[in-house]
């Protein structure tokens, strides 16, 4: 038998009035005039407030398309708010628990709300149909063990593990190339204390010193605000590194360590995770940010060989004035992807397991690539053909897809700080 949360609730509002004499005709006429609530959780007065901003937007987006169309299966939709703050446990626990308590909400979503997912086992509890586009390391750990008791929950983000190799592949393929000078295969590792940036920034060691580089700087900061990374950059400078990692996501802190790290920049090749993507990154580096790195998994393909991404950059900047990054576009798809699963499921939002099991039989080109899910940890499939993971190199304001070849729009160029 099929758990239904919220279905006794949605039934005795729709038949109550009308409990001696309704038919199945006006039980369908009702079941076709309800409005079906999606909620989000994000950190919507966090350090990551940007990011939830443009995620609610993009879920917005998607939803107001889908109700000036007339709706999905005959019924419009509601996007309902969680604020999860910085994303610490009682502040993602409370907000989920006040989206799950209401009985209207019948599918849940996040760009990410914990950087754990600890939240992904209140949904499988609460039978919920949920997706995320948060670190799938942590999202992978909760759900391999056991794929079938989270029937409900499905990661737009595929494997974090090319994240951890591909750095070290990069720069290697650019000076094979030509384009960069290897000079002493060191690098320099500076990361944030949370399980995001922490994550990445071990694999990388590993993968480096797998290949043969010496790490010459080892840096871990405490999550949150960083003013000030010049005793850092000190170390760095020490022993010039061929590549300078930084694995702090915040957009604030990176774009401070890379104003910083050109005071007296290093012949390297900066590599800075994450925050690069986000809009407001450009906008507090200005021309300071021409010739860094960065990479995505699960970002938005904005190339002509991808023509759905470019549609929906355009339309997204059309209405809110502004670029989306990688949430934007990103809580797009994951509603449209649950409008799909909907109608594919027989059009019943309260129908939880055959929704969730809609959308994890998903196969379709989204903005991110062909999204399809792997059932053994339903994350989506990570590779060229799938989700690929993309390379970029911002240059004068603009973010140049370098990697792979087959969406690059455009090639590396040796950054300004750097020798030829």
């Amino acid at each position: 038998m099929t758990w239904n949360v919220g279905s006794r609730a949605w039934v005795k509002r729709a038949v109550a009035p009308l409990a001696l004499t309704i038919g199945l005709a006006t039980i369908a006429a009702a079941h076709a005039e309800d409005t079906v609530k999606i909620g989000i959780l994000a950190q919507v007065t966090g350090s990551s407030s940007a990011d939830a901003q443009e995620s609610i937007r993009g879920a917005q987006m998607a939803i107001d398309e889908a109700n000036a169309a007339g709706g999905i299966a005959g019924h419009k939709f509601e996007l309902v708010v969680g604020d999860v703050k910085n994303g610490d446990a009682g502040d993602v626990t409370s907000a989920a628990e006040r989206l799950l308590g209401d009985d209207d909400v019948h599918f849940m979503l996040t760009g990410y709300a914990s950087l754990t997912n600890f939240e992904i086992d209140m949904m499988a509890e609460a039978g919920m149909p949920y997706m995320l586009a948060a670190t799938s390391t942590q999202t992978r750990e909760i759900i391999a063990p056991n794929p079938d008791k989270y029937w409900c929950c499905w990661s737009l983000t595929p494997s974090f593990d090319a994240y951890g190799t591909d750095v070290t592949v990069l720069a290697e393929n650019l000076a094979k190339a030509g384009k960069i000078k290897l000079k002493n295969h060191k690098v320099a590792i500076i990361s944030s204390d949370n399980a995001y940036s922490k994550t990445i920034s071990e694999a990388m060691k590993v993968k480096f010193k797998a290949a043969g580089w010496t790490i010459t700087v080892d840096e871990m900061v405490p999550f949150g605000e960083v003013n000030d990374w010049r005793t850092i950059l000190t170390k760095v400078r020490q022993d010039p590194p061929d590549v300078v990692i930084n694995a702090d996501y915040l957009p604030n802190n990176s774009a401070t360590f890379l104003k910083q790290f050109q005071e007296q920049p290093t012949d390297s090749l900066v590599f800075l995770q994450y925050a690069p993507s986000v809009p407001e990154f450009i906008k507090l580096t200005g021309e300071g940010s021409t010739g860094v790195v960065y990479d995505l998994l699960g970002g938005v393909i904005n190339s002509p060989k991808n023509p759905r991404a470019i549609d929906l950059s355009e339309k997204f900047k059309k209405l809110y004035g502004v670029d989306s990054g990688t949430y934007g576009i990103g809580l797009y798809e994951m509603v449209s992807i649950y409008f799909d699963a909907l109608k594919k499921s027989g059009g019943d939002p309260t129908n939880h397991e055959a929704v969730a099991k809609a959308i994890g039989a998903t196969d379709k080109v989204a903005a991110e690539g062909r999204i399809q899910f792997d059932p053994k940890t339903h994350l989506s499939v990570q590779g060229d053909d799938n989700v690929p993971l993309l390379f970029f190199q911002i240059w004068k304001g603009d973010r140049v897809l370098i990697q792979p070849d087959k969406f690059s729009t455009g090639e590396f160029q040796l950054p300004p700080w750097m020798s030829k």
